[in-house]
């Protein structure tokens, strides 16, 4: 079988960097093109790839991943800012294409994780199990300050799935009397409060809060560096190739049942 063609975009930043190291050391993967800052997105710069994997900035990750899917390529994105209505057009333009795709390889496919650390899927996947046994939930994500956005996607995935997992139970809202200062509360995420700390020193971490009465289950991870998404990276690269259509959430290539 032929190695796997990668294309990185966002090849200058700190996880893009990785990236290509990590894709240049794993068997069955070949880098075949680097894009930075400015580059254009398209056939001849994506230089052949079967899949393009994106750590750019959220301004620009969803026009970078319409311009590989019409390059033809399969995308992995590890960048966050993605909403509803941007994952909707995603899925609308891979609906719009032939079956075939666009290269003759094959249905393309969209993989967006919001937490490429096999740690935090474990977390976030623990944390959907929990949530229907406990009265109260809240999730606090905690950054290095360069990070342009908050909550985080791991963050907002979290807690969306934690809100799904208490509908589904029947449970109602958590239970909070608080009647002013609302903006200390943090985000509301499907009904489940979110805080986001930016702290030097940081890399990527997150609790998960449940409590009843009388109990407190608290649910950590950390990433003390950026070497620990790569394993996970690394998956989705070579599952992105055989799952056609939208995929978000790692889990979804991890075998957890």
């Amino acid at each position: 079988m032929s190695d796997i063609k990668v294309a990185v975009l966002g090849a200058g930043g700190r996880m893009g960097t990785q990236a290509c190291a990590a894709v240049e050391a794993a068997d069955g993967l070949e880098l075949v093109a680097r894009l930075g800052r400015g580059d254009e997105v398209s056939a001849e710069t994506l230089a052949g790839a079967d899949v393009a994997v994106d750590f750019t900035v959220p301004a620009v990750t969803e026009a970078n991943v319409h311009a590989v899917l019409d390059a033809g390529a399969h995308a992995v994105v590890g960048t966050t800012g993605w909403d509803d209505a941007s994952r909707g057009r995603v899925a609308a333009h891979l609906a719009e294409l032939s079956p075939r795709g666009q290269g003759g390889t094959g249905a393309l496919g969209v993989l967006i994780a919001p937490n490429f650390g096999l740690s935090a899927v474990l977390a976030m996947t623990f944390a959907a199990k929990a949530a229907r046994y406990f009265e109260s939930a809240e999730v606090v994500e905690l950054h290095h300050p360069n990070k342009v956005d908050a909550p985080s996607g791991t963050a907002r995935h979290t807690a969306a799935a934690i809100a799904a997992a208490r509908a589904e139970a029947g449970r109602g809202p958590s239970p909070d009397a608080t009647e002013s200062g609302w903006d200390a509360r943090g985000a509301d995420v499907d009904g489940v409060r979110v805080h986001a700390v930016r702290l030097r020193g940081l890399v990527a971490h997150e609790e998960i809060l449940f409590g009843n009465e009388g109990e407190q289950l608290v649910i950590r991870q950390d990433s003390f560096d950026r070497a620990s998404f790569m394993p996970g990276v690394l998956l989705a690269i070579r599952s992105v190739v055989s799952r056609p259509g939208l995929t978000v959430g790692l889990e979804h290539v991890l075998d957890l049942s």
